[in-house]
């Protein structure tokens, strides 16, 4: 009798890991249908992963993804960096990219990040203007309105505006919100392929890890002639 359940319980193992590997390789992300190539591939600085969020506070979408993204930020793995990057798709969108590398540049990002989300998309504030984010919601925050619009307008933020809107081309998006898995791959929501913004974090979490195998992968050795 044991030696029966032992043999069944074998059996039933191997039909576990068999079904098990299969499921994984169905779930395997596939070029061009779960995420898009970036072709050419950007270079990343540094020797992380990065994982960059394409968005704007202006979009809403962008708004109801940030579960997603701070679920995706958790979960990252060691050797794997999570960055923001505004888009500007009309010109409405430029004062929330201004005000977000300002933001960053005085160290506000942490904490109003998620805050200026709410007060848009939550609290219906009336944000359009740089001067209304100055004055109305970053005020609160402990920026003096005045500095922050001049740190705005500055040459150091018209600089880093047009570099992210340079990356924002060069990564070939055209919607938001978007993730960049360390300049290669381009992952967003499609409902005719059946992803949403759930099924964008177990993609991304996948390249990611194609990513740091493929970092840490032992280099080649040169073939010596005889």
């Amino acid at each position: 009798m044991r030696k029966y359940l032992s043999s069944l319980l074998a059996g039933l193992l191997a039909v576990s890991a068999a079904v098990a590997g299969e499921d994984a390789a169905q779930h395997a992300p596939v070029a061009g249908r779960d995420y898009l190539l970036i072709e050419p591939p950007q270079p990343t600085a540094g020797d992380k992963v990065i994982v960059t969020e394409v968005f704007s506070y202006a979009c809403p979408h962008c708004a109801h993804f940030q579960p997603y993204a701070e679920e995706l930020k958790a979960k990252l793995p060691k050797g794997a960096e999570f960055q923001l990057l505004p888009a500007v798709f009309q010109p409405g969108w430029e004062p929330f990219a201004r005000a977000f590398y300002t933001a960053k540049s005085l160290g506000l990002l942490d904490k109003t990040h998620q805050a200026l989300f709410d007060a848009i998309h939550r609290d219906h504030q009336p944000l359009r203007t740089l001067e209304d984010l100055a004055n109305l919601f970053y005020a609160n925050h402990g920026a003096n309105p005045a500095s922050f619009i001049s740190t705005a307008t500055s040459f150091v933020i018209d600089g880093e505006l047009a570099q992210g809107n340079q990356l924002v081309r060069d990564y070939q998006v055209d919607a938001t919100p978007t993730l960049i898995i360390d300049g290669k791959y381009r992952v967003t929501a499609n409902s005719e392929r059946g992803i949403g913004f759930a099924e964008m974090v177990p993609i991304a979490l996948a390249l990611v890890q194609q990513e740091l195998a493929a970092k840490h992968a032992p280099a080649a050795k040169p073939v010596k002639k005889k």
